[in-house]
Protein backbone atom coordinates (compact mmCIF):
# COMPACT_ATOMS: atom_id res chain seq x y z
CA UNK A 1 0.00 0.00 0.00
CA UNK A 2 1.42 3.38 -1.02
CA UNK A 3 2.29 5.95 1.62
CA UNK A 4 0.46 9.26 1.89
CA UNK A 5 2.48 12.26 3.04
CA UNK A 6 0.93 14.59 5.62
CA UNK A 7 2.50 17.62 7.28
CA UNK A 8 2.03 18.09 11.03
CA UNK A 9 2.81 21.06 13.23
CA UNK A 10 4.05 20.78 16.80
CA UNK A 11 3.76 23.16 19.73
CA UNK A 12 -0.04 23.35 19.88
CA UNK A 13 -1.63 24.31 23.14
CA UNK A 14 -3.83 21.79 24.92
CA UNK A 15 -7.33 22.33 26.22
CA UNK A 16 -10.79 22.72 24.71
CA UNK A 17 -10.46 26.47 24.07
CA UNK A 18 -7.16 26.03 22.22
CA UNK A 19 -8.64 23.16 20.20
CA UNK A 20 -11.60 25.30 19.14
CA UNK A 21 -9.24 28.04 17.99
CA UNK A 22 -7.30 25.49 15.94
CA UNK A 23 -10.45 24.19 14.27
CA UNK A 24 -11.59 27.72 13.44
CA UNK A 25 -8.23 28.15 11.71
CA UNK A 26 -8.86 25.06 9.57
CA UNK A 27 -6.66 22.74 11.60
CA UNK A 28 -7.34 19.55 13.56
CA UNK A 29 -5.73 18.81 16.94
CA UNK A 30 -4.00 15.43 17.04
CA UNK A 31 -1.54 13.27 18.92
CA UNK A 32 1.21 10.99 17.67
CA UNK A 33 2.22 7.99 19.79
CA UNK A 34 3.46 4.41 19.70
CA UNK A 35 6.56 2.21 19.32
CA UNK A 36 7.75 3.19 22.79
CA UNK A 37 8.45 6.79 21.75
CA UNK A 38 7.13 9.96 23.36
CA UNK A 39 3.59 11.10 22.70
CA UNK A 40 3.60 14.35 20.75
CA UNK A 41 0.76 16.87 20.51
CA UNK A 42 0.44 18.06 16.92
CA UNK A 43 -2.05 19.57 14.52
CA UNK A 44 -2.74 18.95 10.83
CA UNK A 45 -4.53 21.03 8.22
CA UNK A 46 -8.05 19.79 7.64
CA UNK A 47 -7.98 19.97 3.84
CA UNK A 48 -4.70 18.02 3.75
CA UNK A 49 -6.14 15.42 6.13
CA UNK A 50 -9.21 15.00 3.92
CA UNK A 51 -7.00 14.56 0.89
CA UNK A 52 -4.99 11.85 2.69
CA UNK A 53 -8.05 9.91 3.89
CA UNK A 54 -10.33 10.11 0.86
CA UNK A 55 -8.27 7.73 -1.23
CA UNK A 56 -9.21 4.10 -1.83
CA UNK A 57 -7.61 2.93 1.43
CA UNK A 58 -9.64 5.44 3.49
CA UNK A 59 -8.87 5.48 7.21
CA UNK A 60 -6.42 2.60 6.70
CA UNK A 61 -4.05 4.76 4.70
CA UNK A 62 -0.38 4.41 5.58
CA UNK A 63 0.61 7.95 6.46
CA UNK A 64 4.09 9.39 6.39
CA UNK A 65 3.57 12.11 9.00
CA UNK A 66 6.18 14.83 8.75
CA UNK A 67 6.91 16.38 12.15
CA UNK A 68 9.64 19.01 11.95
CA UNK A 69 12.32 17.25 9.93
CA UNK A 70 11.35 13.72 10.99
CA UNK A 71 9.04 11.32 9.16
CA UNK A 72 6.86 8.98 11.20
CA UNK A 73 5.13 6.07 9.49
CA UNK A 74 1.70 5.77 11.11
CA UNK A 75 -1.98 4.92 10.74
CA UNK A 76 -5.11 6.62 12.00
CA UNK A 77 -6.02 4.83 15.22
CA UNK A 78 -9.01 6.97 16.14
CA UNK A 79 -10.87 9.85 14.52
CA UNK A 80 -13.39 11.75 16.63
CA UNK A 81 -16.25 13.64 14.98
CA UNK A 82 -18.90 16.00 16.27
CA UNK A 83 -22.10 13.95 16.73
CA UNK A 84 -24.24 16.42 14.77
CA UNK A 85 -22.04 18.42 12.41
CA UNK A 86 -19.65 15.55 11.54
CA UNK A 87 -16.80 18.00 12.11
CA UNK A 88 -13.47 16.30 12.82
CA UNK A 89 -12.66 17.13 16.43
CA UNK A 90 -9.48 15.15 17.10
CA UNK A 91 -7.33 12.47 15.54
CA UNK A 92 -4.91 9.90 16.95
CA UNK A 93 -1.94 8.78 14.85
CA UNK A 94 -0.18 5.57 15.89
CA UNK A 95 3.38 4.91 14.79
CA UNK A 96 3.87 1.57 13.05
CA UNK A 97 6.84 -0.64 12.26
CA UNK A 98 7.05 -1.13 8.47
CA UNK A 99 8.42 -4.64 9.02
CA UNK A 100 5.67 -5.80 11.41
CA UNK A 101 1.98 -6.60 11.11
CA UNK A 102 -0.60 -4.02 12.12
CA UNK A 103 -4.23 -4.34 13.17
CA UNK A 104 -6.79 -2.40 11.17
CA UNK A 105 -10.56 -2.38 10.70
CA UNK A 106 -11.82 -2.91 7.14
CA UNK A 107 -15.31 -2.98 5.56
CA UNK A 108 -16.97 -6.37 5.04
CA UNK A 109 -18.79 -6.57 1.70
CA UNK A 110 -21.22 -9.38 0.84
CA UNK A 111 -21.29 -10.62 -2.75
CA UNK A 112 -23.51 -13.04 -4.63
CA UNK A 113 -27.23 -13.68 -4.31
CA UNK A 114 -28.73 -15.88 -1.61
CA UNK A 115 -31.41 -17.30 -3.94
CA UNK A 116 -32.75 -19.84 -1.45
CA UNK A 117 -33.37 -17.05 1.03
CA UNK A 118 -35.10 -14.94 -1.62
CA UNK A 119 -37.23 -17.85 -2.78
CA UNK A 120 -38.44 -18.33 0.79
CA UNK A 121 -39.44 -14.64 0.92
CA UNK A 122 -36.67 -14.04 3.43
CA UNK A 123 -33.78 -11.62 3.66
CA UNK A 124 -30.08 -11.62 4.50
CA UNK A 125 -29.36 -9.87 7.77
CA UNK A 126 -25.77 -8.60 7.76
CA UNK A 127 -24.96 -8.34 11.45
CA UNK A 128 -21.31 -7.36 10.98
CA UNK A 129 -20.22 -4.64 8.58
CA UNK A 130 -16.54 -4.31 9.52
CA UNK A 131 -13.79 -6.75 10.43
CA UNK A 132 -10.64 -6.27 12.43
CA UNK A 133 -7.72 -7.93 10.67
CA UNK A 134 -3.97 -8.23 11.00
CA UNK A 135 -1.60 -7.83 8.07
CA UNK A 136 1.70 -6.35 7.00
CA UNK A 137 1.30 -2.87 5.58
CA UNK A 138 1.70 -4.04 1.97
CA UNK A 139 -1.07 -6.62 2.44
CA UNK A 140 -3.71 -4.42 4.10
CA UNK A 141 -6.91 -4.89 2.05
CA UNK A 142 -9.22 -2.05 1.12
CA UNK A 143 -12.13 -4.33 2.02
CA UNK A 144 -12.95 -7.99 2.64
CA UNK A 145 -15.47 -9.59 0.27
CA UNK A 146 -17.26 -12.89 0.82
CA UNK A 147 -19.86 -14.81 -1.17
CA UNK A 148 -23.26 -15.56 0.41
CA UNK A 149 -24.80 -17.55 -2.46
CA UNK A 150 -25.15 -20.74 -0.38
CA UNK A 151 -26.93 -19.06 2.52
CA UNK A 152 -30.41 -20.41 3.39
CA UNK A 153 -33.16 -19.35 5.75
CA UNK A 154 -32.27 -20.46 9.25
CA UNK A 155 -28.54 -20.74 8.50
CA UNK A 156 -25.70 -18.32 9.18
CA UNK A 157 -22.16 -17.52 8.11
CA UNK A 158 -19.22 -17.08 10.48
CA UNK A 159 -15.95 -15.24 10.25
CA UNK A 160 -14.30 -18.67 9.91
CA UNK A 161 -16.23 -19.15 6.64
CA UNK A 162 -14.49 -16.19 4.97
CA UNK A 163 -11.71 -16.84 2.49
CA UNK A 164 -9.23 -14.16 3.54
CA UNK A 165 -6.61 -12.82 1.11
CA UNK A 166 -3.04 -14.09 1.54
CA UNK A 167 -1.25 -12.42 4.41
CA UNK A 168 -4.49 -11.29 6.11
CA UNK A 169 -5.80 -12.93 9.28
CA UNK A 170 -8.88 -12.03 11.34
CA UNK A 171 -8.55 -10.73 14.87
CA UNK A 172 -11.02 -11.92 17.50
CA UNK A 173 -13.72 -14.59 17.58
CA UNK A 174 -13.76 -16.62 14.37
CA UNK A 175 -17.12 -18.11 15.37
CA UNK A 176 -18.77 -14.68 15.32
CA UNK A 177 -21.70 -14.46 12.89
CA UNK A 178 -21.67 -11.88 10.13
CA UNK A 179 -24.73 -12.89 8.05
CA UNK A 180 -27.97 -14.74 8.79
CA UNK A 181 -30.79 -15.89 6.51
CA UNK A 182 -34.05 -14.85 8.17
CA UNK A 183 -37.76 -14.54 7.58
CA UNK A 184 -38.98 -11.04 8.39
CA UNK A 185 -41.81 -10.46 10.86
CA UNK A 186 -44.12 -9.24 8.09
CA UNK A 187 -43.36 -12.32 6.01
CA UNK A 188 -44.00 -14.58 9.00
CA UNK A 189 -47.38 -12.91 9.54
CA UNK A 190 -48.25 -13.26 5.85
CA UNK A 191 -47.34 -16.96 5.87
CA UNK A 192 -49.33 -17.46 9.08
CA UNK A 193 -52.40 -15.92 7.46
CA UNK A 194 -51.97 -18.10 4.38
CA UNK A 195 -51.72 -21.19 6.59
CA UNK A 196 -54.86 -20.18 8.45
CA UNK A 197 -56.74 -19.75 5.18
CA UNK A 198 -55.58 -23.15 3.94
CA UNK A 199 -56.66 -24.77 7.20
CA UNK A 200 -60.08 -23.14 6.87
CA UNK A 201 -60.51 -24.36 3.30
CA UNK A 202 -59.55 -27.89 4.34
CA UNK A 203 -62.24 -27.92 7.04
CA UNK A 204 -64.93 -26.22 4.95
CA UNK A 205 -64.65 -27.23 1.28
CA UNK A 206 -66.38 -25.23 -1.43
CA UNK A 207 -69.48 -27.52 -1.41
CA UNK A 208 -70.20 -26.44 2.13
CA UNK A 209 -69.63 -29.84 3.69
CA UNK A 210 -67.20 -30.12 6.59
CA UNK A 211 -64.30 -32.49 6.02
CA UNK A 212 -63.99 -35.39 8.41
CA UNK A 213 -67.66 -35.33 9.61
CA UNK A 214 -70.16 -38.18 9.14
CA UNK A 215 -73.85 -37.94 8.39
CA UNK A 216 -76.06 -39.16 11.25
CA UNK A 217 -77.36 -42.74 11.05
CA UNK A 218 -81.07 -42.81 10.11
CA UNK A 219 -81.52 -45.65 12.54
CA UNK A 220 -79.94 -43.63 15.32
Amino acid sequence: MAKVSLQAEIGRQKGSSASRRLRRAGKVPAVLYGLGQDTVAVSVRLHELRHALTRESGLNAIIALEVDDDEHLCIVKELQRHPVRSEVLHIDFERIDPDSEVEVTVPLVLTGEAKKVTQASGMVDQVMHHLQVRAEIDDIPVQITTDISQLEVGTSLRVADIDFPPGVTPVGDREALFAVGIITRSTKEYLRQLKAQEDTLNVFPSDGEAVGTEEPDDDG
